[in-house]
């Protein structure tokens, strides 16, 4: 029996739970912080069956009787619980990104030198099965050394939630850098294999603007059989809904909506290459996009996860290799039954995780980067972040 503690049982985490008791390894719920728990424990009985309910982290912890913790609370309390867990070198699954600001980035990595915790990040991209065969072609040298990246992220329909719900609020998030692109860069990073030198950034907010009322409900609108972006239209004109849903969403096109719309990021690495990031949020059906190309001199590599297809192109013969994934059904492309499998491995000590915590740093590290880059219209210098380094790394460069 292996007895799990978790942190925040939202949608993200109960999928993650969901997979992990595929592998049928003997896990059980054991313990539970949760604001919720009591509704909870009515929503989903059977999986809480065995769960103890605790007011707080340090309870929980203090209890024992947990052999690994999974954190999928708000994204601004990742960090506080997170080392916590670290001071009792316990398993940990900690969902990104693992910090929000400079400030936590910075208390994360010193908890983290003084632990022995094994931890799995959840970046489920990079250990997707596309993912890790592009990283087997640049490996064989097929396409040369990587000498420039493209990467792109145009979001599908459900970039909505970053406008209408609580993930509007950057404080809570951090923002979509370090929503989105915190998967982005880090998968860019496992592919490269090499750190980054500096990072200029610009973000725009274009769409999800407007002078509607602050505070507007969709529910309270004149114009929800007008506005595509309402639950009406979700289901009525886009179809991504089965029928009209109720909710609690609040108005996109009102100044109190937050978080930019589209951004994108230039990225130079260490042998002097350098990467283009971009992405924006009110792309919609075949638009969709989430892949790279990496261009040698050799060959080129394109992949879209959305397509399920790697292509590579060899420049000096007429040759061209398609690769095709079949669909499994796992969430993130076959990523999360990946995750689940190094987060049971790492809890029983059988292997090491892929996404470990100093990857889940560098991204943050990456993503506070590009934002401050944002706000400063200057290139941000990298610096190898320290333990007491509570500011490193935000050198400015004209």
């Amino acid at each position: 029996m292996i007895r799990l503690g978790v942190i925040g049982y939202g949608r993200r985490m109960r999928s993650m739970l969901r997979t992990i008791g595929r592998f049928n390894a003997g896990t059980r719920i054991a313990a539970l912080v949760d604001p919720r728990a009591d509704a909870l424990r009515q929503e989903f009985p059977t999986e809480l069956a065995d769960a103890a309910v605790y007011e707080d982290v340090a309870a929980m912890l203090d209890a024992g009787g947990v052999d690994g913790v999974l954190i999928g609370t708000r994204c601004s309390l990742h960090t506080p619980y997170a080392a916590r867990v670290l001071e009792r070198n316990l398993p940990l699954f900690l969902e990104k990104p693992v910090a929000i600001s400079w400030e936590q980035l910075a208390t994360l990595r010193a908890a983290w030198e003084r632990s022995s915790s094994p931890v799995v990040v959840s970046f489920p991209l990079r250990v997707s099965a596309l993912c890790e065969t592009a990283r087997a072609i640049v490996d064989s040298g097929a396409i040369g050394q990587v000498e420039h990246v493209q990467v792109v992220n145009n979001v599908a329909f459900y970039a909505g939630g970053y406008y209408h719900g609580w993930m509007r609020d950057e404080r809570e998030t951090g923002g979509l850098w370090l929503q989105k692109a915190t998967h982005d860069f880090d998968y860019l990073n496992h592919l490269v294999r090499q750190r980054p030198t500096r990072i200029s950034a610009m973000e725009s907010k274009t769409v999800f603007t407007g002078n509607m009322p602050e505070g507007l409900h969709c529910v309270d609108c004149r114009l929800q059989e007008e506005c595509p972006e309402s639950p009406y239209n979700l289901f009525y004109r886009q179809g991504v809904t089965e029928a009209v849903e109720p909710n609690d969403w609040l108005c996109s096109f009102a100044p109190d909506t937050g978080n930019h719309d589209s951004a994108s990021a230039l990225i130079q690495y260490e042998s002097g290459i350098h990467a283009v990031y971009t992405q924006n949020f009110y792309t919609r059906r075949g638009a969709v996009a989430r892949g790279a190309t990496l261009v040698g001199y050799r060959g080129t590599i394109t992949f879209d996860w959305y397509r399920d297809e790697l292509v590579v192109h060899h420049h000096h013969s007429n040759r061209t290799e398609r690769h095709h994934f079949e669909a499994t059904g796992a969430g993130h492309h076959g990523g999360d039954v990946e995750l689940a499998r190094d987060f049971l491995n790492v809890l029983t000590g059988k292997g090491a995780s892929r996404t470990p915590l100093e990857a889940g740093l560098l991204s943050v590290q990456m993503c506070l980067m590009a934002r401050d880059s944002c706000a400063t219209n200057t290139f941000q210098e990298f610096r190898p972040l320290g333990a007491a380094a509570g500011d490193a790394g935000r050198t400015v460069a004209p």
